[in-house]
């Protein structure tokens, strides 16, 4: 039988977490896409942007906690990126008639990096 060593699973845990986070960006942009081809306001819409939200306040959260280990001009460029998420989102849902593809493209390429 094989057992893992400790190191051998801290060295998979970030690839481990990645997906997790590449899970959760696939998930946010299923729900914008959706909203966006179909046109949807209401309930749909505040959904989909709510989950964004609670996705980027979960990263923010995470980026700005002193255990981060990414680079911090990483962490600071990707804290931006989230305020900038969470203002476009709150812009998004107080106008309905307002599109959704700067959340949708700004989100991809934030989940393309995770690759």
């Amino acid at each position: 039988m094989y057992r893992f060593s400790y190191s051998e699973i801290l060295e998979d845990a970030p690839e481990v977490g990645r997906e997790r986070e590449r899970a959760a960006f696939d998930r946010a942009l299923t729900l914008l896409r959706d909203v966006e081809a179909r046109g949807l306001a209401g309930p749909e819409r505040t959904a989909a942007v709510g989950y964004v939200q609670d996705l980027w306040n979960i990263l923010i959260a995470d980026l700005l906690g002193p255990d981060n280990a990414l680079p911090p001009a990483l962490r600071d460029d990707l804290v931006s990126i989230g305020a900038w998420t969470m203002q476009e989102a709150g812009a998004v849902l107080s106008s309905p008639e307002r599109s959704l593809a700067a959340l949708i493209e700004v989100n991809t390429s934030i989940r393309d990096g995770l690759r």
